[in-house]
C-alpha cells in the first residue's frame, strides 16, 4: 500500500479493488464510531455504482456501528426509468446497504414525482436540515462527482439539488459498467446533489477502482482544478481520502 497527499487530498493506493473496499470500509466504520461518540446522530450520503460494491459489502458487516443513529441520503437518481427498474440508484442502495442495516432514516430521491423541480426542492429541504457528516462517493470516467458532468458542473452552484442533462461519456460509462445494454437505454437526465453540497460534507470517502478510471484519476490529482474535471475540486477539501487500486492509479 502507498499513500501520499496532493494539495489537501489524501490518496491511498491498494493492490486491488477488494483491498480498496476493505480499507475504505474499515476507515469509514471507525469514522462513524468516532463521530457517534461525540454527537447524538450523524448524516451520511451514499453513491450508487458498481465502484461501491466492495466498499458497501464490507461496511455493512461492521456490527459495532449503531446504524440506528445514522440518517442516510443518496446523491443522484435517473429521471425517466420506471419505478420497478433495477437500474434505479435507490434500488441499488436498498439492495446493498439500506435494507441491510437498521438506519434511523433513509431519504430517497423520488424520480417518479409528478413535478421533478418540486422534488428537487423537497430533497434540498431535507438536506439542509443539518450538516452532512460523511459523503461516500466515487469519480466517473469523465471526472464527474455525483451526476455533475463537466458540461453542467459548477463549483459555485447556488442550488443543492438540481436537474441535469447527462453527457454521452457519462451515459456510456453506465453501459461499460454493465448497468445498461446500450447507450440508448440510458436516461438523458437525472437529479443530482450539486458540487457545493457534496463538498459541504465534513468528511469525504472517495472509492475509485478500475482501469477505466485511470485518466480521470490522473486529471483529478494533477490537472488544473476546474470543471473540465469536476473531481479535481476534491483537492481543496480538508478531510478527504481518495482510495485507488493499482488499475485506477496506473497513469500516476
Amino acid at each position: 500500500m502507498k499513500s501520499f497527499t496532493v494539495d489537501s487530498l489524501n490518496v491511498v493506493i491498494t493492490s486491488d479493488r477488494m483491498e480498496l473496499g476493505k480499507l475504505a470500509a474499515k476507515n469509514v466504520s471507525k469514522l462513524v464510531q468516532s463521530l457517534l461518540e461525540i454527537q447524538g446522530e450523524i448524516r451520511m450520503i451514499f453513491a450508487a455504482a458498481p465502484s461501491q460494491n466492495e466498499f458497501l459489502s464490507k461496511l455493512i458487516k461492521y456490527n459495532n456501528i449503531d446504524w440506528s443513529r445514522v440518517t442516510a441520503f443518496h446523491m443522484d437518481e435517473y429521471i425517466g426509468l420506471p419505478s420497478e427498474s433495477n437500474q434505479l440508484f435507490s434500488k441499488y442502495l436498498a439492495d446493498n446497504i439500506f435494507s441491510k442495516v437498521n438506519l434511523k432514516k433513509v431519504h430517497i430521491i423520488n424520480s417518479q414525482a409528478t413535478n421533478i423541480l418540486e422534488e428537487c426542492e423537497r430533497y434540498e429541504t431535507l438536506i439542509k436540515e443539518a450538516p452532512i457528516d460523511i459523503v461516500c462517493m466515487g469519480i466517473g470516467e469523465n471526472g464527474h462527482i455525483a451526476f455533475n458532468d463537466p458540461p453542467v458542473a459548477n463549483f459555485n452552484d447556488k442550488k443543492l439539488v438540481k436537474v441535469v442533462e447527462l453527457d454521452d461519456v457519462c451515459r456510456q460509462q453506465q453501459v461499460n459498467d454493465g448497468c445498461f445494454k446500450h447507450i440508448d437505454d440510458v436516461p438523458k437526465a437525472a437529479i443530482t446533489l450539486t458540487i457545493p453540497e457534496l463538498m459541504s460534507g465534513k468528511h469525504l470517502s472517495v472509492t475509485v477502482p478500475g482501469k477505466r478510471k485511470a485518466k480521470a484519476v490522473k486529471d483529478t490529482l494533477y490537472g488544473e482544478i476546474s470543471t473540465d474535471c469536476p473531481a479535481s475540486i476534491l483537492r481543496t477539501h480538508p478531510n478527504s481520502i481518495l482510495y485507488l487500486d493499482n488499475d485506477s492509479a496506473s497513469l500516476l
